[in-house]
């Protein structure tokens, strides 16, 4: 019986140490994503290419991404995502990565049909955010 009883306390103290583990690892997660984002360049510095990407950006992407949040509309939010060390998919966020999903789409996002001038304006305003 003794056995019995030590070896419950001893299986509730690992549970227990576990569960805090656990816990600590989430708030030490939370925290370390939690950093702030640079922010966005404001409009009236815009080059007249990031103006145009801008204009790119309100008739293709708009209705499915805000700019300047990362809070998700139906893709995800756009602040900072030539900033961050990685695209939601885990992907670094290189010119060639964006163009690539830009152009022929990604999961739930479709292709967007651009010429080269408007993918060039898009890109400049992308670095922006």
């Amino acid at each position: 019986m003794d056995i019995v009883k030590t070896l419950g306390l001893y299986h509730r103290g690992k549970m227990r140490f576990r569960w805090m583990f656990c816990c600590v690892s989430v708030v030490v997660f939370i925290v370390a994503g939690c950093r702030r984002l640079p922010p966005s360049k404001p409009s009236s510095e815009w080059t007249p290419q990031e103006a145009r990407g801008a204009e790119v950006f309100e008739e293709n992407c708009a209705r499915c991404h805000y700019p300047t949040t990362t809070e998700g509309k139906q893709g995800p939010g756009l602040q900072a995502i030539t900033k961050v060390k990685a695209l939601p998919s885990g992907a670094p966020p290189t010119d060639e990565r964006l163009t690539d999903t830009i152009l022929h789409g990604r999961g739930m996002m479709p292709a967007t049909a651009l010429d080269d001038d408007q993918l060039r304006d898009l890109l400049a305003y992308l670095h922006t955010l």
